[in-house]
């Protein structure tokens, strides 16, 4: 077994192993959701304990002795800890092993661990051996003695196992845990397969999260006047989540007027002018580490919309209402792509890249490509009750002078679709205001 040496007068990571141990070890949610708008509705420990549960019985099914998680969403996953989330997407520095049964190691970056040590479902922490690799370039030193301290977990602690899955690493870390005589596989696929199917805790994560996302929303429409910059919106909408309790936003998408068309351009300085579009997707992390994703274009008064800009509008209202419509559990995702709403021809270069797609902690798993992309990047599977998807919609034609985005979050139930998302639709663009 290999450990690292400690000066025996210093505290040892297992002087802070435990959930008692620590000064956070009776807040229920680690410091992760410590505001005015705690959501004493979601059951902290019994989130974490049916996730861990979940996973480990997928890796007794499919015979792993053990699992690497580098990617920060599958360690909150398995465990409800984070740490220095966005330093760790980029640096695979922290990682756990996890064991279809046994102690649950976390491998972290020096000086951090009782970041999450206070915490259940952390059995016992150690300093990382890759800590310096990731941005040092070290990987061939590092990682020899890496894949020794694995493999001596997979011995002590693999129920005799050599299957492991790895979510990602570098291939020289594979390499040398198979030189150990491990069998190593890519699990990540396999991990957002289990992720698929949400709890009752997790959808209240959801619904928690929805909620702070509609308020940040809400300040942006607000906030919307001639003169103001695709900048300061974003702000806007970026200080609002994080007063809502929000963690992170993963996109910038946020465009106005021409920049509206085509989508996926991201927030600058362009300033909105008088009648245009300002269209907008959520793209927020907010409740322990849950997504909301929703959509929204609105119009910068004063005057009143173009008839344009109202057929856009409807257009992509009935689509997001149609596909809504047709979600039902046991439905095939190739099903979904062929009953899916019919865009217009003029239209269809510039559609959005998928009929709707899965929601969890991120975007994720199921992606569902519309009927003519299916074989490209479709993919096959069912609906599920407990999936939660976000139904897309972008109308906007090559050359037109806007387009609207818009995009609404649902439960899959026993009998359809349940939305998610509250925010109305503006009554002006789809010409129903009284």
């Amino acid at each position: 077994m290999s450990f690292v040496t400690f000066d025996p007068a210093a505290p040892r990571d297992s002087d802070f192993a435990g959930p008692m141990r620590h000064p956070l070890g009776g807040d229920a949610a680690n410091g992760m959701w410590l505001s005015d708008t705690e959501p004493t509705s979601v059951d902290a420990p019994k989130l974490r304990m049916e996730r861990l549960a979940k996973l480990r019985a997928w890796m007794a099914r499919a015979q792993y002795g053990g699992i690497l998680l580098f990617d920060p969403y599958n360690q909150r996953y398995a465990t409800g800890t984070r740490n220095m989330f966005g330093y760790f997407l980029r640096n695979s520095t922290r990682y756990f092993f996890i064991p279809a049964e046994g102690p649950i190691v976390l491998l972290d970056y020096p000086q951090s661990y009782h970041v999450s040590t206070c915490l259940e479902t952390v059995d016992e922490a150690r300093p990382s051996k890759l800590v310096w690799s990731s941005v040092s370039g070290r990987d061939e030193e590092t990682a020899g003695p890496f894949a020794a301290e694995i493999a001596d977990l997979m011995r002590l602690h693999g129920g005799g196992s050599k299957k492991i899955g790895l979510d990602r690493c570098s291939h020289l870390q594979a390499l040398a845990l198979q030189k150990q005589g491990l069998e190593v596989r890519d699990c990540q696929g396999e991990i957002l397969a289990v992720r698929a199917v949400k709890t009752a805790e997790e959808i209240k994560c959801l619904q928690v999260s929805m909620a702070g996302a509609e308020a940040a929303v809400a300040a942006v429409r607000a906030a919307i006047r001639p003169g103001v910059s695709e900048n300061e919106l974003f702000a806007v909408m970026y200080g609002e989540v994080i007063r809502q309790g929000g963690e992170f936003i993963e996109t910038r998408l946020l465009s106005s007027g021409q920049r509206t068309n085509p989508w996926f351009n991201e927030a600058g300085g362009r300033r909105v002018r008088p009648g245009e579009l300002v269209a907008l997707d959520t793209d927020m992390i907010g409740c322990f580490g849950y997504f909301s994703d929703f959509s929204r274009t609105f119009r910068c008064e004063p005057g009143r919309p173009t008839g344009y800009q109202r057929s856009l509008y409807r257009m992509a209202h009935d689509q997001i209402q149609h596909n809504i419509g047709i979600i039902k559990p046991g439905l095939t995702f190739r099903e979904i792509a062929e009953r899916a709403w019919k865009i217009p021809d003029r239209f269809v270069e510039q559609r959005y890249t998928s009929v709707m797609h899965g929601v969890g902690m991120h975007g994720e798993t199921p992606f569902i490509a519309h009927a003519m992309d299916f074989a490209t990047y479709g993919r096959e599977g069912r609906l599920e009750p407990g999936m939660v998807v976000s139904v897309e919609s972008y109308i906007g034609e090559k050359g037109g002078p806007e387009g609207v985005k818009l995009e609404e979050e649902v439960l899959v139930t026993e009998t359809g679709g349940a939305v998610i998302s509250r925010f109305p639709f503006e009554d002006e663009l789809l010409g129903t205001e009284i």
